[in-house]
């Protein structure tokens, strides 16, 4: 703690993190969504009425990010969370196992690799009709799992030499006792710094899909404002409508810097190496 606390980006990172959770939690209670819609105050500017201005139906800009922020953000742990799970069993199952079962894994894991994630999420998104943030998440997490899941398979690797794997099994504790006592331990901390980085990665591809009308669940999700903002309604051509159009953007590079600091944070905390370095 006292590693984190000295990091002042990584402080920064968490502050930015909890003001998000915050307002996808909080926010939409103290910050309500209002459905009337008032054409005549469409594209107003920022004001002290509408902090960030009105949208094209003159709806307040902000109520929408506040309510969005729920969307983004469940989706986004949820395709970390599914993607965490399918790496590390991948990656401790293809470690511990070898041969066969290790030659099968990581060729699949190989064939992940190689597939240009954007293009193919969108495929299946539009083909899958998404609409729920469950199989959002999921069609998310199938394409983000490889590269950890390789990482995953090396930290195995080298722990099935140390001494107490070894002893573990000359004790015949049983794979569940190695996997779930002994490897998973030294496994999770990477993994947790991983968690972080899916997470910005899912928002960015989530909210790509959503600008694109593939995965259109949601109204308030930051991608469909983009959406009707630059395509739909042309606010993007409105100089007056610059804060519609920005807010959301502004919204994920935010949100994106937190993600980065608090990593980083978390990275020096499980790297002792990186704290001997400083």
């Amino acid at each position: 703690m006292r590693t984190f606390l000295s990091n002042k980006r990584a402080l920064v990172g968490a502050f930015i993190l909890l003001f998000y959770f915050l307002m996808a939690t909080v926010g939409p209670f103290v910050v309500p969504l209002e459905e009337e819609q008032h054409p005549e105050q469409a594209f107003r500017p920022p004001s002290w009425d509408h902090p960030l201005g009105t949208d094209y139906l003159g709806r307040d800009v902000l109520a929408q990010i506040v309510h969005g922020s729920r969307d983004v953000l469940f989706v986004a742990f949820l395709a970390a969370l599914f993607a965490i799970a399918i790496a590390v069993s991948v990656g401790i199952l293809s470690g511990l196992k070898g041969g066969f079962v290790d030659q099968v894994l990581m060729t699949l894991t190989n064939v992940m690799l190689t597939i240009p994630h954007l293009p193919v999420m969108m495929i299946f998104a539009a083909v899958f009709r998404v609409r729920d943030p469950f199989s959002f998440a999921s069609i998310l997490a199938f394409w983000m799992w490889a590269g950890l899941a390789r990482a995953v398979r090396s930290q195995v690797l080298s722990l099935r030499e140390r001494e107490f794997i070894q002893a573990a099994q000359l004790l015949k504790l049983g794979t569940a006792h190695i996997v779930f006592k002994e490897i998973l331990p030294n496994v999770m901390p990477y993994a947790a710094i991983n968690f972080v980085s899916m997470m910005r990665g899912a928002i960015v591809s989530s909210v790509a899909i959503m600008f694109l009308g593939l995965a259109p669940f949601s109204a308030t999700n930051w991608g469909m404002m983009l959406n009707m903002a630059t395509i739909q309604t042309g606010a993007i051509y409105i100089p007056r409508a610059l804060s519609y159009v920005l807010s959301p953007l502004l919204a994920i590079m935010l949100l994106q810097l937190g993600g980065y600091f608090f990593a980083h944070g978390l990275e020096e905390i499980f790297n002792p190496r990186l704290r001997a370095h400083e």
